[in-house]
């Protein structure tokens, strides 16, 4: 039985952690005001970021939460989408991965949801 990784969520902004583990950017824009260097990424997964369309309809409006993630996980099910999230689960099964974004509710972000398909995929 495979074990669940360790994914965790956190604003790109943010200081690291020590035990971070691999530092992946998930979302489809570089964050704002934000240099490379100062981002301390392993590595940027843009296409494992949700549409554009997706994005615009959302809007991080709590109440619309749970068609978000269902409506993301279906877009991670894509050809390009799985690709990503291939080399992103690979990732997991090495080490811990924090999945790095620019929202300021990581709660209610698609890093969220993208961690909970990273769990529960491990089962």
């Amino acid at each position: 039985m495979k074990t669940v990784p360790d994914v965790r969520v956190a604003r790109v902004y943010e200081e690291p952690e020590s035990d971070g583990g691999a530092r992946v950017l998930v979302d489809r824009l570089w964050p704002r005001g934000l240099s490379k260097e100062a981002a301390r990424l392993d590595e940027w997964l843009k296409d494992v970021a949700p549409s554009t369309e997706l994005r615009h309809w959302y809007q991080h409006e709590p109440e619309r939460f749970a068609e978000f993630g269902a409506r993301y996980r279906a877009e991670l099910a894509g050809a390009g989408q799985a690709a990503a999230l291939d080399r992103l689960s690979a990732l997991c099964d090495s080490d811990t991965v924090t999945l790095l974004t620019a929202t300021k509710d990581v709660g209610i972000s698609h890093a969220a949801v993208l961690a909970g398909v990273l769990t529960d995929t491990a089962a």
